[in-house]
């Protein structure tokens, strides 16, 4: 999303009674260079962090999901990638579909059991760099009150300074697929496909 600053010289022009603004371009804050990223311990920062889930609804649709606004920390080794830790916690409320009924039927106990189980976890257990800017992160996924290991791919997407806030921010991109059953929630499998593909957004900030 390009974002757009009024700067102190921006052109004015009065024509036909229309004021028109010339809008000088902000400079994009985060940055592909990894030389941006600094060590140190961040916090999700929830406003821009997704969870994205797919999967394939009796192989007519691909449907998908995203839960929202999750905690947790990041610490960051960068003289040693390999000690970096991940954790984060996952609120089942704020898992949506964009289709109310279905929320409902997946909150329930065949499936996410949220009242009973308010949050899903995954806390890393190593972490193996793959080329300049990507990472296989493994770790403990916990759906349920049942903890199973799982392998994320990720990638680092940028760092740099929030203008807004000036704290620093470090955003990255994970990938990984597990199977809902695995997880106590294998209903009408295979029908509604057992494999959850997961597209991971997250901005840490210090």
């Amino acid at each position: 999303m390009r974002k757009y600053l009024i700067s102190a010289a921006a052109l004015i022009a009065v024509a036909g009674g229309t004021v028109v603004i010339a809008q000088a371009p902000m400079a994009v804050p985060g940055s592909k260079d990894v030389a941006k990223v600094t060590g140190g311990t961040y916090s999700v920062e929830p406003s821009h962090t997704q969870i994205v889930f797919a999967y394939d609804h009796m192989g007519f649709t691909n449907n998908m999901g995203v839960i929202t606004q999750p905690t947790g920390t990041l610490t960051l080794d960068k003289a040693n990638l390999s000690a970096s830790k991940v954790s984060i916690t996952l609120p089942i409320a704020n898992l949506t579909t964009g289709i109310p009924a279905l929320n409902e039927h997946l909150a329930k106990p065949e499936f996410f059991d949220a009242a009973k189980f308010p949050t899903a976890t995954f806390v890393s257990t190593g972490v193996k760099p793959d080329g300049a800017t990507g990472a296989d992160i493994t770790g403990n996924l916990t759906i349920k009150g049942i903890t199973k290991p799982v392998t994320l791919d990720a990638e680092f997407y940028g760092a740099g300074a929030n203008p807004m806030n000036k704290k620093e921010n470090v955003g990255f991109v994970a990938t990984g697929t597990i199977k809902r059953s695995n997880f106590g929630m294998g209903g009408f499998v295979p029908v509604v496909g057992d494999n959850v593909e997961l597209k991971i957004i997250v901005a840490f900030q210090k």
